[in-house]
């Protein structure tokens, strides 16, 4: 059966990646991961994706020409789908036209509620707590040139608890709304993509 080929691109522990690679042959089925890149040598996710069998690779900012060199990666190993799970990079509007509705990222909030510049890790929950929301949740959008502002593709609320602190709250989104809606959202841009290429 033919799939889409996907990269995971990385810079920490990669919790989501792993849960990506966890729904491989049940919820993604029509996806195969075959590449993670990490813009950080030491992101415990190369290891995750090593002990998973999934080639790896590092390209750094600090290298220089980092956008040519990334995608030079992607499109020597044919990439059709690249996934940002905890990537902590800002990507230009050049490269993500470059790969049109080819990127999707998820985002720890219900966008466009605590997104954009700035707003990522702990700070989406602090926020949202200062805030006091009652719900909040997760978002996979697709990516553009404006941080958290591509198309929605899936979205999952998650509710705020007394007693919540940023640290819990952003592991119960993660638990309850990122680890389930990143591999249904990387499935479903996947069958996309093969009816697209099957035409």
């Amino acid at each position: 059966m033919l799939k889409a080929r996907i990269a995971v691109l990385v810079s920490g522990g990669g919790t989501n990646l792993q849960a990506l690679l966890n729904a491989r042959n049940t919820v993604l089925q029509s996806g195969d991961i075959v590449l993670v890149v990490s813009n950080n040598p030491d992101a415990y996710a190369l290891q995750r994706a090593a002990a998973a069998g999934v080639k790896s690779a590092v390209v750094r900012k600090k290298d220089g020409n980092f956008e040519e060199r990334l995608a030079a990666v992607l499109e020597e190993n044919k990439i059709d789908l690249i996934i940002l799970a905890g990537f902590m990079t800002i990507l230009s509007a050049g490269f993500t036209a470059r790969f049109r509705d080819r990127i999707i990222n998820v985002h720890p909030s219900l966008i466009p509620s605590f997104c954009g510049q700035g707003y990522y890790g702990l700070k989406v929950h602090e926020e949202a707590l200062a805030y006091g929301v009652k719900v909040t949740g997760a978002t996979v959008h697709l990516v553009n040139e404006i941080p958290d502002g591509g198309r929605i593709l899936l979205q999952k609320a998650v509710d705020v608890l007394d007693g919540d602190t940023p640290e819990i709250l952003q592991k119960r989104v993660m638990e309850q709304a990122e680890w389930i809606l990143l591999p249904r959202a990387a499935e479903m841009m996947s069958r996309e993509i093969i009816g697209k290429e099957n035409l």
